[in-house]
């Protein structure tokens, strides 16, 4: 695969990270996702809190979105940018793009087309 089509098809699998895991309330159509998107032994690391293996993360997304009103989504606020093996994404997240309560950026490493490591920095 050209290096070119590898940075895009990586870019969207962040983007469908965004979408599919992170903006997605139904726990079943998430695990799905997630076992689409994130390596079997893959990790997320938020500040302060750790968790590997695909069952844990969905259950770490689920206690975030848990704290968050139903009305809010991640919004892409910037082009992914790839750097060979590592992506980095910029969201936003509130009730729509226009009234965004919080920001942050997600840093994934990817392996063999999947995440394999996310961490999430919240500004």
């Amino acid at each position: 695969m050209k290096k070119d089509n590898m940075n895009i098809d990586l870019a969207l699998l962040m983007e469908e990270n965004l979408a599919q895991v992170w903006s997605q309330r139904d726990a079943l159509a998430r695990m799905q996702a997630i076992e689409n998107i994130y390596a079997v032994d893959s990790s997320l690391y938020h500040v302060g809190h750790q968790t590997t293996g695909l069952e844990a993360i969905n259950q770490s997304v689920n206690n975030v979105l848990a704290n968050m009103p139903k009305t809010f989504s991640f919004f892409k606020l910037k082009p992914v940018v790839i750097n060979n093996d590592i992506g980095r994404l910029i969201w936003g997240v509130g009730p729509d793009i226009d009234s965004l309560v919080a920001t942050g950026m997600d840093v994934a490493v990817f392996e063999d087309g999947r995440i394999k490591s996310l961490y999430v920095f919240l500004d």
